[in-house]
């Protein structure tokens, strides 16, 4: 057991057992770390630029946009090198660095979630009344909750995971600095942060989950009551986008954090942890351009309006 290593750093041995699947697995995340920065750069400029998407719905997307272009960056050109080459290593300030922002940030996405699926709800629900309930203000202390408590839940525990007594090796079984990788790492008594982690789990994975479906069961309940095929095809619409993006995003999140204790279970685990990491915030800005009307009529009124500038 030594602390003293910490200057050292750890590590990364990621896929380094499939050498062969190193290489495909580098143009992987770089497509989708491209995708990622273009979608989601794309997603807050239309918000931004059009004066149609200044709704409570694409503010919140914005924030969610801006969060996985932050989010992935802080791993993603580590994880490139790693892939790419034989250095697997990375500093202690780095992993600390890695580990606050993914804490941090995937905790913000959890609640922000829920957050999106609320606005759903009183879309589809209190339609009369939305304007009214999701005003300017409320939209911006929400977003400052989700940012806040991903904050608070970093600060509270990337220190005690950092402070594990380590075993000598120093080898990390993942492609990036993660709790439970971390404390599968330490060589001493792991019951405080297994139990931090099991907390936290419930807290931020476990009751959000639960708010979104009871959110989504209002939502059912109110769409089945209308007698109307074109406002049925509307409120389905108004919410598929997010649902897929929760159902994408909490699959592979339980499949990360809730796994059972065997080598098999942590092997494929870190696939999941790779999609999660990487495929999700790549996933996102498809899912709702793609699906999203508003979003394909703001990106042809810039495109028209870009060429407008140019032939003037």
């Amino acid at each position: 057991m030594v602390n003293q290593s910490f200057p050292l750093g750890f590590l990364l041995l990621g896929f380094s057992e499939h050498p062969g699947l190193e290489r495909i697995l580098f143009v992987v995340v770089l497509t989708s770390y491209l995708l990622t920065l273009v979608g989601n750069t794309l997603i807050i400029l239309l918000s931004v630029l059009d004066h149609r998407l200044h709704s409570p719905m694409y503010f919140f997307l914005s924030n969610l946009s801006f969060l996985d272009l932050f989010f992935t960056t802080s791993f993603v050109p580590q994880m490139l090198v790693n892939l790419w080459g034989p250095k697997k290593t990375i500093s202690f300030l780095g992993c600390f660095i890695q580990l606050f922002i993914f804490l941090s940030l995937g905790t913000t996405e959890c609640i922000l979630l829920t957050v999106m699926a609320f606005d759903r709800y009183v879309a589809v629900c209190q339609p009369l009344h939305y304007a009214t309930i999701i005003h300017p203000r409320l939209c911006r202390q929400l977003a400052a909750v989700a940012w806040i408590m991903g904050l608070a839940q970093s600060v509270v525990q990337t220190p005690p995971t950092l402070h594990l007594p380590f075993c000598p090796h120093r080898q990390i079984d993942d492609f990036l600095c993660e709790v439970p990788s971390l404390i599968r790492l330490s060589c001493g008594d792991t019951t405080y942060n297994e139990i931090q982690l099991a907390v936290s789990s419930v807290i931020f994975v476990v009751v959000p989950l639960s708010l979104i479906l009871v959110s989504y069961s209002a939502i059912a309940q109110a769409v089945l009551r209308i007698n109307s095929a074109h406002a049925w095809k509307r409120a389905l619409g108004t919410c598929s986008s997010h649902l897929m993006v929760v159902t994408i995003f909490y699959s592979s999140v339980i499949a990360v954090y809730l796994q059972p204790k065997n080598p098999y279970a942590q092997k494929r685990g870190k696939f999941f942890g790779l999609f999660y990491a990487v495929g999700t915030p790549s996933l996102n800005p498809l899912i709702y351009t793609l699906r999203n009307k508003e979003v394909k009529r703001a990106f042809r009124r810039l495109l028209r309006k870009e060429g407008d500038s140019r032939e003037s």
